[in-house]
């Protein structure tokens, strides 16, 4: 961002060496910009702490002028989204711990003290949750409260393996190390929860506390309203596509592993020759099936590594599968596997060269033999391919922050 692009305003009462910054972006918010100040002013001095309030804002009104004149530190920049608001705010928040919202009153920011109980006990990022606290009548749609947030939770809290109870909520914390460190892509609403799940990645120790969430000011129109009717839908598709990004390793790892199972398994039993259990014959069209899952499930296996690789802010994946697929070890099994693979192919031709190319009846046991054979072709060169994409990844990967994946 260049200095064209931004300009810091400071307030003639500005706060020296802060503790915490409240930081919100803000876009024409005139009506209310200067009530939410006061709720700001009012939730710090019950805390007791010493904050700045950092108003990140693009409006065309008098947003600007109301929060510098009441005490906010404003930064002007162009609208660029959500996201890339906290993004353009990263050089100059202050503060050791930072707390996000909106500008709208509907979150009470008169009430941070839990937020800063929390991070004084050692947490790393925080959770609002309505559910937990209280939600007034009218401020959030039917259809936002009883089927979208409830259904993006549930498929987050699947995905990742937690237990967040409002992945959508405004108000939230972090610390200000985490959040250079979270390294945050989106520019829109999907920030929410790329947020939630780089949260995950990277084993922040995170916390939920109940808020209070009002329905909007009489004469404001929230942004959904603003922008029309297919906005909360567009808002929730790229959250959902954000939370199914970043956890595409969900879909191909456990799923890899049990179809690589499976596959081995069949294939492995049919190697000489058909088998009869409770009447029913398993040959060759069986063994096909084996081998198409056990190629599919090493396939899915190798992606998920490489997608958990990817991934991981922490270095600990990259490391963990660097260790399981070491490159000495894993070359000279795939090597390994070729040649037998070779040697089961080269008996089966053999075999057919011999029989005048034809198959008789006495070459049923080849036949299963020189399937195995090219099963195990493919799954060497499977190996062999995957192998040098892994080492090219977590070569390529960016180092972890100094200190990270050694929490207590």
């Amino acid at each position: 961002m260049t200095d064209a692009e931004a300009q810091i305003l400071i307030p003639r009462n500005d706060v020296a060496e802060p503790e915490v910054s409240i930081v919100i972006p803000a876009m024409n918010e005139e009506p209310v910009i200067g009530e939410f100040i006061d709720w700001c002013m009012e939730g710090i001095e019950k805390a007791g702490a010493r904050a700045e309030i950092l108003i990140v804002d693009s409006s065309a009104d008098r947003t600007p002028e109301i929060a510098l004149e009441k005490g906010a530190r404003v930064l002007k920049t162009p609208p660029r989204g959500l996201g890339r608001a906290y993004r353009d705010a990263l050089g100059v928040i202050r503060g050791r711990y930072v707390i996000m919202g909106d500008a709208d009153c509907t979150y009470d920011f008169r009430e941070i003290g839990p937020f800063l109980e929390r991070f004084r006990e050692g947490h790393e990022y925080i959770m609002g949750s309505r559910f937990r606290g209280s939600v007034e009548a009218g401020a959030m749609p039917a259809l936002h409260r009883y089927f979208g947030t409830p259904l993006t939770n549930f498929l987050l809290n699947l995905i990742y393996g937690t237990k967040f109870s409002d992945i959508h909520c405004g108000m939230r914390g972090i610390t200000l190390a985490a959040l250079k460190d979270m390294n945050i892509r989106s520019r829109s609403w999907e920030y929410a929860s790329e947020m939630v799940v780089k949260s995950v990645r990277m084993k922040l120790r995170t916390v939920e506390v109940p808020v209070r969430f009002y329905k909007d000011r009489h004469g404001r129109q929230s942004h959904h309203k603003r922008i029309g009717w297919f906005s909360p839908w567009h808002a929730g598709w790229i959250n959902l596509r954000a939370m199914l990004i970043y956890g595409a390793d969900f879909f191909v790892m456990k799923p890899g592993m049990a179809l690589l199972a499976a596959g081995l398994v069949i294939a492995l039993g049919l190697m000489a020759g058909p088998v009869t259990l409770g009447g029913i014959t398993f040959s060759l069209n069986t063994m096909m099936l084996g081998a198409t899952l056990s190629i599919i499930g090493l396939q899915c296996l190798f992606l998920g590594c490489m997608a958990q690789t990817l991934y991981d802010p922490t270095g600990e994946a990259k490391r963990r599968w660097l260790r399981v697929f070491a490159y000495t070890r894993t070359m000279a099994f795939s090597g390994l596997l070729f040649a037998a693979g070779a040697g089961l192919g080269i008996n089966f031709v053999n075999a057919y060269v011999s029989a005048g190319y034809t198959v008789f009846a006495d070459m049923v046991t080849t036949n299963h033999l020189g399937l195995a054979g090219l099963t195990a072709i493919m799954l060497s060169f499977l190996t062999f391919v995957s192998t040098l994409l892994l080492h090219a990844i977590a070569a390529h990967a960016p180092e972890p922050p100094a200190g990270a994946g050694e929490k207590e």
